[in-house]
């Protein structure tokens, strides 16, 4: 600044030239410290226009969003699609949700408290359940590289004296090869396109503290297994997504269902393939209609440990139905699924398990929930999110069980979930809810009060 005022005219008033030819030549010395200054000037405003441009290109490769609504792509959760709004280079995101149940007694048996009756896990817990980390890259309009990575339970280290151990979990990696509109194919750790949860997972954007036991039990979220396929849309309003992975390992089946059948792309036996295929029509703006397919075997040429004898081929089918509707502050969807095994009876022998929890050849399960958005009614602007919201679901894991056996009535329940869920920002929430399990004839479960509070970013 001061060297600016040393240029201008009054600075010389003192020292004005008495001749023409000094006058002449004064006039030259301040032209070429005029055009000086702005050079300096002109030189400084376009390093001024290129930090600009570097910050602002700075900015979008670490991908922070210029509003606050993330938005799903390509069957994504929001958080793991912000590398598709990415020019090139690094995308970073994420989510993580924390929850406290309190085990209550039994509300339809009369009261007595069923905390304690099973075993220590319906202990109240307060866990650090999980946190997670999205990371891309975007080689080029055409190869994207995006991840996810999990920590769960707050550590990884040794069991505590209340628990065992967390661990870290690569939920999804895979290579993204992008041709146009109608097809892309993608390859590696992937998130099977099953239901509403699997692939869209991170809290802020599902109702309820735990995720529905339909999309645990029947779905096995989260569901990954080692796999390439294609994706894309066949028109505007339908979107299709279509892989080949490794199948189940029918070993880890059990009363509960086929969770415990996941490879995980951990090493996982390939010696049975599988194929899914989903797709999504969405008739309007309020409407989302669709289904998925699973089909493989899933005995992948082992023997059992129990008993040495080599375990049947264990065809499985898994197929799911989903609709959603949300218009202005009604929200609605509805699911349904089932699961069918081939050579249960065989699978349960092999396995040597007892007659009284064995593999069901059929599982069934499906939910519908409401939910209405009270803010906008009580306060009169959408600046924020409260919406109490109602699920009823009936899972059941033995709904039909291979001669010989007996189903275990833990494991056919109809739950009811209300609850209320609050987002003072779009992608943060806090959640309350009451889980009421009501099993089949004389099996009883606790019920569940729970909070959670949960981000993504």
């Amino acid at each position: 600044m001061l060297g600016l005022l040393a240029l201008t005219p009054g600075a010389w008033a003192d020292d004005a030239p008495t001749t023409t030819a000094q006058a002449s030549a004064s006039d030259q010395v301040w032209q070429d410290r005029v055009q000086a200054r702005d050079d300096r000037i002109d030189d400084l405003e376009r390093k001024v226009d290129v930090l600009v441009e570097e910050l602002a290109s700075l900015r979008t490769q670490v991908a922070v969003p210029d509003e606050p609504g993330l938005k799903s792509r390509y069957g994504l959760g929001p958080a793991a699609s912000k590398i598709y709004g990415v020019e090139r280079g690094l995308s970073i995101g994420g989510y993580g949700e924390w929850n406290y149940t309190n085990f209550v007694g039994d509300l339809r048996s009369g009261g007595e408290s069923m905390a304690r009756t099973f075993s220590n896990t319906q202990l109240d817990r307060a866990d650090a359940l999980r946190l997670v980390m999205y990371t891309g890259y975007k080689f080029s309009d055409r190869i994207i590289f995006n991840s996810e990575i999990e920590f769960e339970h707050g550590s990884t280290g040794g069991s505590t004296a209340s628990s065992g151990s967390g661990s870290v979990s690569v939920e999804f990696a895979a290579l993204d090869f992008m041709f146009n509109d109608r097809i892309n194919a993608r390859g590696g750790l992937l998130l099977l396109p099953m239901g509403f949860i699997n692939e869209i997972h991170e809290p802020p954007f599902f109702h309820g503290v735990r995720r529905p036991e339909t999309e645990r039990r029947i779905i096995p979220t989260t569901w990954r297994e080692m796999g390439a396929g294609v994706f894309g849309r066949l028109h505007e309003d339908v979107e299709y997504r279509a892989y080949v992975t490794s199948g189940f390992n029918a070993a880890g089946f059990s009363d509960s269902g086929i969770r415990g059948g996941r490879q995980q792309g951990n090493r996982a036996l390939s010696e049975d393939l599988a194929a899914v295929a989903r797709m999504d029509w969405t008739p309007g703006q309020a409407w989302l209609l669709g289904g998925s397919f699973y089909i493989g075997n899933s005995g992948q040429n082992q023997r059992a440990d129990a008993t040495g004898e080599k375990l049947p081929g264990n065809r499985l089918i898994v197929w799911e139905a989903h609709a959603q509707y949300r218009k202005n502050q009604l929200e609605a969807r509805a699911l349904v699924s089932m699961n069918l095994l081939a050579d249960a009876g065989d699978l349960n022998r092999a396995l040597d398990l007892p007659r009284d929890r064995p593999i069901a050849d059929q599982m069934l399960g499906g939910y519908g929930e409401v939910a209405y958005d009270l803010w906008p009614t009580i306060f009169g602007n959408g600046e924020k999110y409260l919406a109490p919201f109602l699920r009823v679901e009936y899972v059941d894991t033995q709904l039909s069980v291979p001669r010989g056996y007996i189903a275990n009535d833990r494991n056919r329940y109809w739950l009811y979930t209300p609850g209320v869920t609050f987002k003072p920002h779009p992608n943060v929430v806090l959640k309350l809810e009451y889980r009421n399990f009501a099993p089949k004839g004389s099996a009883e479960r606790p019920d569940e009060l729970s909070l959670g509070m949960g981000f993504a970013f």
